[in-house]
Parts: structure tokens; C-alpha cells; sequence
């Protein structure tokens, strides 16, 4: 194995991406390349750290041992004739391959947390003997490692995975009902979950969480709206663009480097403005006061919230962008400030108002990308009119056209001046080279607002631009952990759902925070794919007086599974012991 990288020049420069490379020989003499693990752009310390390691996983240095058993055409040494067993090697079968290495990685990170011993508290045996925390920790890693439904858990994905083998359990931690109860039990925990995860966070990475992200997004359902008024299924704005569903809104705090700090689930019709007041209120009542910058989006403050922060005892600090209809209010205003270069290709300009200061950032990069995307619509959209003039068709079907047309480029649609005749087929179109002149002047440019009159605007500028913190981990959450669509009936066991997936996620966010000192473009989903190849089955030897022994047995991982495990610093566990039965506990074969 070795390093490579690939080249590109971006904007002028030259980035360098880097991959973990094995040579494969093939028949013939044949070398193919095989790319282990993608690494994204690296410094000179990961990059060192990274070749060291690999000199140490060299194919070259593997040592292998090779273990003797006592075969049943040899007698038995005198030395082992106390523990020694005789076995039909010629007889051994493999049983029940089952994935192994992520789920051992996902009961890993689970413990790092301490969510065992948080649940251990909370979470105690039934009288009937089940255990609770076990279930818990079933449904978190699955929904991290393979998510499906609970139904598919049972049915299938348990009896595929190690997770009995790593928990000690049987097939009754699957039991349907279980299930489906273990999410009745765990909601009244998660105010003392969000306390527990906070601390350790700020154990295991020093996390800090004087700045948080909120923003809002939804999930739909495929279950029909309910009578109950109090229900929060509602049709309300689908981020999902699924109108025609009923959804739940979903309000997330974050930090900066992607720890969430709490999360609420509203109704589907809830409006993202009339979430702030009560998100601030929970947020000051579970950790107290504190000088908190609390940065968001256009659209969730009022004014009347901006205005009780401000006038609030300590004022809570705040970074908000704004509609463009503000910007054109203060354009004359702005105009006559300076540019100050934060950045390479960052400029900003200052305006104090009052209590606030406002803070208009332009990015060459945002610049080009949102040329580009005008641009491609524009083409788009002029090509399309183009064709429809060319059609046959009556007036009616001229508009349904035009209309579908503009859905699809609506953006476009302002900067074309398109006249329909008044009783005829027939449409003319020029562009509208002021509004278009008007529109790049703009690209690349967004206004800020903020109380925080004293700091920097680079500080400020990069508060701002890690809200994608905060739409990284919806994304994950939809995406990644499959949080949608969500097919459970009862409401306690919708928001259930979604407090497993948090809880996934909460797993996902340790993973990631071990894996960027390491490499930026190394994944969560790259490390469990690759450790889902070590697999775990069962050794059976007969035995020459009837017995049989069963080694319990995951694969030897490969050279990349061995270097995640060295550069994570985790250590496999020792194989499991073996284990001798009697001959009625193994079912005989089907002849």
C-alpha cells in the first residue's frame, strides 16, 4: 500500500487529494491499482502520520502461525491427555457468517459515549428478564450501520450481524414486541440524554459551546393525517418536496463542529419564526445563562425576538442573515462604506445601525457559483422558448408550456420579458438586460445582521458560513441514517424514531470528531464499509466421541482495516473461547 494523489487546479491553484492505494498482482504478471480509502486533502503531519502507518501494515511484514490440532488419526499426546479433544478435521464445517467489524466499531463508540452506562441507570431489566439497554443499543447501532425498519431488524438484519455475539444476547433481543416497547421507554430520558452527551463531548474533544447552529427542517410520513387536533402530523412547507405528505418539523442545535446540543420536534405546520422564542427559553433553563452566540438563518427571528434578546439581562448574542429586501432598504447606505478584504476572496462591508451592526459579505467563489447556475438556467430556459415558438398549438396548450417552462427556471423566468398575444397563439421574448445587469451586481453577496458590534467580521463572516454544520447533519440524518419516510402510527413512537436516529447520530459525530485529525475526506460511511468486511461464523469440529467444538471466530482483518484500527487507536479483542456440546444441541444435517 501507498500514498497517491490526485491534482486539480481550482481558482488559480493547486489542490492536492490524496488515496490510500494497495497494488494487486493478476494473473500473467498483471498489477492493477486498488483504491483503499479516499483521504481528501491532508497537511504534511497527517501525511506523515498516514505513510508511517502504512510502513508498518507492509504485506512483507505479516508473520503467520500456524496452530496444530489433535486430528482422529493420531493418538492423542501424553501431555494433553487431560484437556486434549480429538477432532474429524476432515469433517469441519463453517456456520453462520455474519457481519462482525462495524457493528463492534458502532458498541465502540457507543461505550466511548458512556450511553451504556447512562442507559444502565435508566433503563432497568424487566421482571421477565429483558433487557432494555440491550434493545437500545441494538436499534442505535443498526440505524447506524445498516438503517431499515424494526421489521427488518427482527426479521433479517439481527440474525446477519454479530450483535448478539458482542452483547452477550439471543435472538429474544429481537422479540417484534420488544422492539416497539423499548421505544415507549426511552422519551422521558432525553433532557438528562442532552446533559449526559454535552459532558462528553467536552471530555473526549474539549468541546466548546459559546457558539450554536439552529436551524430547522422536516420529515414526512406515509400514514394519513390524524383527527386528533393535538397531533403533530400536519401538511405544512416539505423541505422533502413532498407537499402531498403529512410531516413533523424538526428544530436542531448545533456546534460548530457538528455536536448537537438538542433538538425539538414540532408540528408540520409549525412556522419557523415562532420557534426561537421557545428553543431560547430551553435552552438558558437546562444549562443555564451563559454568553452564547446563537447564528441562524433568514427567516426564523422577528423582529420582537431580535428586540427581546437585545434588551435581555445579559443581551444574547446573535448572527442572523437577512432577506434581500432588507439589503435593498440599506443598498444606498452600504455604498458608501469600504470593502475590507477578510479572506482571500472574501471582501465585507461595515454598516453600524443603532444596537447592530450590519455586515455585507461577498465571495468570489459564491460569485462564480451562482453565475454558473444562472447561466445554466438561462440557457436552459431560452433553448425551451425557443422550441415551444417553433410548435403548432393552440392557445391553451401555449400556456400549460410556458407555465411549465417557468416552474423549472423560475429564477430565469425574471430576467426574460415574455409578451403573449392577446387572443392568438403566439408569444415574443427578449432578455431584460436591466434586470440581468441588476441580478449580477448581486451574485455572491449576502447581508448579516448582529448585535456583536465589537468583534471582527472575518470572526463574524465564519460564524456564518459553518451554519453547513447544521444542514450536514440533516442531511445525514435523512440520508445516511434513512430517517425518512417514517411509517409508525403512534405519535410517542414517531418522536421515538427520531430520538434513535439523534442517538445514531450522535454515534456518527464521534466517529467523524476521531477521523478529522486524521484525514478531511475520510468518512464515517467509508470506515464502516470497510469494516463491515470482517466477518464472524462458526467453527464446527466433530469430535471422535461424538461432541462437537465450536469456535466462535471474526476474520483476520485485511492491511487497510488493520491501518483505520492503528490510526483510531483501537485494539481488537481477543477471539471468543471455544466451546464443547453435547450431540443433541447440534442438529443433524438434511440428507
Amino acid at each position: 500500500m501507498f500514498l497517491r494523489f490526485n491534482r486539480r487546479f481550482k481558482d488559480g491553484k493547486e489542490h492536492r487529494y490524496w488515496n490510500i492505494v494497495e497494488n494487486k498482482r493478476c494473473a500473467g504478471g498483471k498489477v492493477v491499482q486498488r483504491q483503499v480509502l479516499y483521504l481528501g486533502e491532508i497537511n504534511d503531519g497527517q501525511h506523515e502520520s498516514w505513510c508511517r502507518h502504512i510502513e508498518a501494515f507492509d504485506e512483507g511484514a505479516h508473520h503467520h502461525t500456524q496452530l496444530s490440532l489433535f486430528p482422529s488419526d493420531r493418538a492423542l499426546p501424553e501431555h494433553a491427555q487431560a484437556h486434549g479433544v480429538q477432532v474429524r478435521l476432515d469433517a469441519m464445517e463453517l456456520h453462520r457468517p455474519r457481519q462482525w467489524g462495524a457493528c463492534w466499531l458502532a458498541c465502540q463508540l457507543y461505550e466511548q459515549l458512556e450511553l451504556d452506562r447512562f442507559w444502565a441507570e435508566r433503563l432497568p431489566h424487566s421482571r421477565e428478564g429483558t433487557c432494555w439497554q440491550h434493545i437500545l443499543q441494538t436499534l442505535v447501532c443498526y440505524r447506524l450501520i445498516d438503517p431499515g425498519s424494526e421489521w427488518r431488524l427482527h426479521r433479517q438484519w439481527f440474525e446477519q450481524s454479530a450483535m448478539a455475539d458482542l452483547l452477550g444476547a439471543d435472538y429474544a433481543l429481537v422479540e417484534k414486541n420488544a422492539l416497539y416497547r423499548c421505544l415507549d421507554k426511552v422519551l422521558p430520558h432525553k433532557e438528562a440524554l442532552f446533559s449526559h452527551l454535552r459532558q462528553r463531548w467536552q471530555d473526549l474533544f474539549g468541546a466548546k459551546f459559546d457558539v450554536l447552529l439552529y436551524d430547522l427542517t422536516s420529515t414526512y410520513f406515509e400514514s394519513p393525517p390524524q383527527p386528533d387536533d393535538a397531533d403533530k402530523r400536519r401538511h405544512g412547507y416539505s423541505r422533502d418536496k413532498r407537499s402531498d405528505c403529512v410531516q413533523v418539523v424538526i428544530a436542531l442545535i448545533v456546534t460548530p463542529e457538528g455536536f448537537p446540543l438538542g433538538y425539538e420536534v414540532l408540528a408540520g405546520n409549525t412556522s419557523d419564526k415562532i420557534t426561537l422564542r421557545d428553543m431560547l427559553r430551553k435552552i438558558e433553563a437546562q444549562y443555564g445563562k451563559a454568553n452564547r452566540i446563537w447564528v441562524m438563518d433568514r427567516g426564523i427571528p422577528t423582529e420582537e425576538v431580535l428586540a427581546e434578546m437585545r434588551a435581555a439581562d445579559p443581551p444574547v448574542s446573535y448572527l442572523v442573515g437577512t432577506p434581500k429586501g432588507r439589503l435593498n432598504k440599506l443598498e444606498k447606505a452600504l455604498l458608501k462604506q469600504p470593502w475590507q478584504t477578510v479572506r482571500e476572496g472574501v471582501d465585507v462591508k461595515l454598516l453600524p445601525q443603532e444596537q447592530e451592526l450590519y455586515v455585507l459579505a461577498q465571495s468570489r467563489a459564491r460569485i462564480h457559483k451562482e453565475r454558473a447556475m444562472r447561466r445554466r438556467k438561462l440557457k436552459w430556459l431560452w433553448a425551451r422558448l425557443k422550441q415551444i415558438a417553433t410548435m403548432e398549438l393552440d392557445r391553451e396548450e401555449l400556456l400549460m408550456k410556458l407555465g411549465a417552462a417557468r416552474a423549472k427556471a423560475r429564477a430565469a423566468w425574471r430576467l426574460i420579458d415574455i409578451a403573449v398575444a392577446p387572443s392568438a397563439a403566439t408569444f415574443s421574448f427578449a432578455l431584460n438586460r436591466n434586470t440581468l445587469r441588476a441580478v449580477r451586481q448581486r451574485e455572491g453577496r449576502y447581508l448579516l445582521r448582529s448585535n456583536l458590534c465589537g468583534r471582527e467580521p472575518a470572526q463574524l463572516w465564519q460564524f456564518y458560513i459553518q451554519l453547513v454544520e447544521v444542514e450536514a447533519a440533516f442531511k445525514t440524518m435523512k440520508d445516511d441514517l434513512q430517517l425518512r419516510p417514517i411509517y409508525h402510527q403512534r405519535e410517542e413512537r414517531i418522536e421515538a424514531h427520531i430520538f434513535v436516529a439523534f442517538l445514531a447520530y450522535c454515534l456518527h459525530v464521534t466517529l467523524r470528531a476521531r477521523l478529522r485529525p486524521l484525514a478531511g475526506g475520510l468518512t464515517p460511511r467509508a470506515v464502516l464499509d470497510k469494516l463491515a468486511a470482517v466477518q464472524m461464523l462458526d467453527v464446527h469440529f466433530p469430535t471422535i466421541d461424538g461432541r462437537t467444538l465450536i469456535l466462535r471466530r471474526y476474520t483476520e482483518p485485511r492491511a487497510e482495516q488493520k491501518l483505520l484500527l492503528k490510526q483510531l487507536k483501537l485494539d481488537l479483542p481477543p477471539q471468543p473461547p471455544p466451546r464443547i456440546t453435547a450431540p443433541a444441541t447440534i442438529p443433524a444435517p438434511a440428507l
